[in-house]
């Protein structure tokens, strides 16, 4: 079942000059594509193999809300301009170079420091002739504004996840927190490592009132700020009750929290015992403390390292048919049922998706009888007329994995916690021009088994590091990166989101957000919960610059690193004044020139075209349990 309008067309527009954008130069010959997410604006730029000869790159000017014009800035330079070099960064801040001198040597370009409702206007000039003495040939502006962060359906929030960034090293030192920090409200740092995610999910819990009811289904329950925060809805009268992973360390929390047991006759915490992993992570949010409004969802724990640490969402739908059937989900863990009763009660929940899901929300709950949905994702991958974009936190199923890697008319981006496995190289090798993978990474630095201990307290124990690649060597303003948390020990550092994007620049995408990490597990043996969104632009458009943005953060310094280990030289903030960059953008069998044309494919063009015609993925299914 969908909701949100579930007997009404597709809904393609938005308010006008909002998300999507399409500007031009004059003459016609430089295009630009915008698209608005709430804190990134991405642009994306075309132009004729003809026209770009002798192109030196591209330079931005951008104004906020009406104000005063200013030139973008960028890390590279022409180093004709620079005979003496650059000095080092003093103080820890890092040079900038306008990008009317520097241009950017790119077909696209991200503004990172936008705010939600927030009107910018950019002007694009494609530069020509020598450094020192550009000319801009073609001009195209973009009026758009970005969106809010919760439309009254869809409420999303990334936090930062990109923390090993020159950023991180400019503004804070790249200074580690502890829990004193972590549970300091006012602290800056944790505030921009959040990125809002926090502040969202406590909103949520705040704005609950007196009567109302908040119910919570926990995986990681270890954050104090967050389990303070339920306890002073208890205290405020707020029928707070709490489902969550019987461990040590997350009881441990609760009761530091100062959360009972009981309240009255009122049972407050119901432990999960009997799956493999109870791995929701929801608030349901109940008026009056019977009727279910909405829901907090997504892929972040309740955790310091869930908000602030790893890319992770929150998604929040407020739609009472949503929020009921996540209810009844969370009444049904309350008894902490065994494999069997769990699956029967989330397929009941949710049956089995159809190729072609209606408009708004569909749920996908587990456990489940079968690994099939496996296929159902593959299956529209392989649908898709222009992209498919997927993060994988540990890896890639084969399900999956293999129509990514086919051959077609569209491209795939595949974004990993970890290296890329052999089979995933050699799905990029077979097919280089449509798919591409980035993983997560430290500027000069990479994870490797090292001794625990070393000499007399040598334990012969290994343990994972992340320490510095020998010999790396770059452009003396560039700072050192690291992780907030810089021990190296855990488990997922880098990327923690769980979701699958299908044509996400058409008029028709499809969002497949959530809970479960896209393998088996998640699908027959865990506690999990899936929206499936189509049609949604806005959706779209802010999954996409949120992706957009972390895949080019890793893959840039996923290049670095690998020449940098193989004894090249990356010259990361050098450009080219020769007209060589330009020559991936316009090769047919290259990835640069299949991304610059994707963007300005036909977005009439969707995966729901192929979907009704494909095969019931699921005909021949494992049957329910009997219980």
């Amino acid at each position: 079942m969908s909701w949100f309008g579930r007997d009404n067309p597709v809904q393609h527009c938005h308010e006008e000059g909002r998300m999507r954008k399409m500007g031009a130069s004059d003459n016609g010959k430089l295009k630009v594509h915008a698209i608005a997410g709430t804190r990134v604006v991405l642009l994306a730029l075309d132009l004729s193999k003809a026209d770009a000869r002798g192109l030196r790159g591209f330079a931005f000017r951008r104004r906020v809300n009406g104000g005063e014009w200013s030139w973008l800035t960028g890390l590279k330079i022409f180093e004709k301009l620079f005979p003496q070099g650059v000095k080092a960064a003093e103080d820890g801040k890092i040079p900038r170079f306008f990008t009317n001198e520097h241009p950017i040597q790119s077909f696209m370009w991200s503004d990172y420091q936008a705010n939600p409702q927030t009107r910018y206007e950019f002007e694009v000039s494609a530069m020509f002739g020598e450094p020192g003495a550009l000319e801009a040939r073609h001009t195209a502006s973009i009026d758009i504004t970005t969106e809010a962060e919760d439309d009254g359906r869809h409420g999303i929030w990334f936090n930062r996840g990109a923390i090993a960034s020159q950023a991180f090293a400019e503004k804070f030192g790249n200074k580690a927190l502890g829990d004193d920090e972590y549970n300091d409200p006012e602290n800056k740092e944790v505030a921009w490592l959040s990125r809002g995610l926090l502040e969202a999910c406590i909103a949520h819990i705040r704005e609950t009132p007196a009567g109302d009811g908040l119910r919570v289904a926990a995986y990681e329950f270890t954050y104090l700020r967050f389990a303070k925060e339920l306890k002073a809805a208890i205290d405020r009268g707020v029928d707070v009750r709490i489902v969550f992973h019987d461990t040590k360390v997350n009881n441990a929390n609760a009761e530091l929290a100062g959360l009972a047991e009981k309240v009255g006759n009122r049972t407050i915490l119901f432990r999960r015992t009997k799956t493999k992993i109870p791995h929701n992570k929801f608030i349901v949010r109940l008026a009056g403390g019977t009727d279910p409004v909405s829901v907090w969802t997504g892929s972040t724990n309740f955790t310091p390292s869930g908000f602030l640490g790893q890319t992770n969402v929150g998604h929040k739908v407020t739609d009472a048919g949503v929020a009921k059937t996540y209810f009844k989900f969370w009444t049904g863990l309350t008894s902490d049922p065994d494999d069997d009763h769990a699956t029967v009660a989330a397929v009941g929940l949710t049956p089995n998706p159809a190729n072609l899901v209606g408009p708004g929300v569909t749920l996908v709950f587990s456990p489940r009888t079968s690994t099939r949905m496996l296929d159902w994702y593959g299956a529209r991958i392989a649908d898709a007329k222009t992209s498919s974009m997927f993060t994988g936190a540990f890896s890639v199923d084969p399900k999956i994995l293999a129509p990514m890697a086919a051959k077609g008319p569209s491209m795939r981006f595949i974004l990993l916690e970890r290296p890329p496995t052999e089979a995933i190289e050699k799905a990029q090798q077979e097919n280089p021009a449509d798919l591409q993978f980035s993983y997560g990474a430290i500027l000069g630095k990479e994870k490797m088994e090292v001794e625990e201990r070393t000499g007399r307290s040598a334990t012969g124990k290994k343990v994972t590091k992340i320490v510095p690649i020998p010999h790396f060597k770059i452009e003396s303003w560039f700072l050192d990166e690291e992780l907030e948390r810089q021990s190296g020990d855990g488990f997922v550092f880098f990327i923690h989101t769980k979701f699958l994007l299908i044509d996400p620049l058409s008029q028709d995408p499809l969002i497949c957000t959530g809970s479960a990490n896209f393998s088996g597990g998640s699908l027959t043996a865990n506690d999990e919960n899936m929206l499936l969104i189509r049609g949604d632009t806005r959706v779209a458009d802010i999954y996409l610059t949120e992706f957009d943005r972390i895949f080019r953060h890793f893959y840039s310094r996923d290049i670095i690193n690998k020449i940098e280990k193989l004894g090249g030289e990356a010259k990361v903030g050098i450009l080219d004044p020769s007209g060589k960059w330009l020559i991936a953008y316009y090769a047919d069998d290259n990835a640069k020139c299949h991304k610059r044309q994707m963007f300005f494919a036909d977005p009439d063009a969707s995966w729901s075209q192929a979907a009704p015609d494909d095969h019931d993925i699921f005909k021949g299914e494992k049957k329910l349990p009997v219980i």
